[in-house]
């Protein structure tokens, strides 16, 4: 994609030797010019910013390079980091409230191939690290929103979506969640944390309760990240194999 640069003063250097392997998706709640001139004002008391702002109509603006940090995920934490903005690229996708808009095919078809460019480029994304506002930050964000078409993004190969294969998950949800990357229900509830997940997998539903089907849905999404986790073993396995072997025809 050919993006729009516009240059946002508010950003900072990437710590040396760290990855980019989050990929977080927020609303701006706003209209575009509004949205685009706080996120270039460097005179707010807290400058915000973010890599890309992308319009209704599929147009891109870049205001941060993807090599500098942008000041998007505030508190933040997945997989048991906080503060996410140093190891991320952050994604502002214009609309007024995903809750109740939904979000044009145009955009998130522009959306989609600037994440695969996006993932591309950065391969530490792997698909549990395409993220919401609301997985990283619970209750304090809601932001795509219930209305954001994860299952769209997934099917063309971008984040996790559940399968409906799975039996419901036993034992200690709070625990499975964290195993997932959710937070610790520290700053916020379990229940809230559960509704965070709801939002993102079961919009349809949201009041924080683990039921059966909640369950259900951890369970698939677990299985997922528990298959992606062997498939690479099962890799690097080879490649060590080869290794060796090309080591033992040499000698």
């Amino acid at each position: 994609m050919q993006p729009i640069d516009l240059p946002s003063p508010n950003h900072a250097a990437r710590p040396a030797d760290t990855p980019i392997d989050i990929l977080v998706l927020h609303y701006t709640e706003l209209p575009l010019a509004e949205s685009l001139a706080i996120l270039r004002d460097d005179a707010r008391p807290q400058r915000v910013s973010a890599h890309y702002v992308l319009d209704l109509d599929g147009a891109l603006y870049r205001l941060v390079p993807e090599e500098r940090v942008a000041w998007h995920a505030g508190r933040s934490h997945w997989r048991g980091r906080d503060g996410l903005n140093a190891t991320s690229i952050g994604i502002e996708i214009v609309n007024l409230h995903g809750d109740l808009h939904d979000y044009p095919s145009r955009q998130i078809a522009a959306l989609i191939e600037l994440c695969h460019e996006i993932v591309a480029r950065h391969p530490a994304i792997v698909p549990r690290n395409v993220v919401g506002h609301s997985d990283i930050a619970p209750k304090r964000k809601i932001d795509p929103g219930r209305r954001f078409p994860w299952a769209t993004l997934a099917r063309s190969g971008i984040g996790l979506w559940p399968r409906g294969t799975c039996l419901k998950l036993e034992g200690d949800m709070q625990a499975a969640l964290r195993r997932f990357g959710y937070p610790p229900a520290v700053d916020v509830a379990t229940s809230d944390i559960v509704a965070a997940f709801q939002r993102r997998f079961r919009p349809s539903l949201v009041g924080g309760i683990a039921d059966d089907e909640t369950r259900m849905l951890l369970a698939d999404l677990l299985d997922q990240v528990d298959d992606r986790l062997r498939l690479e073993k099962g890799r690097n396995g080879l490649r060590l194999s080869r290794m060796l072997q090309r080591v033992i025809t040499k000698t």
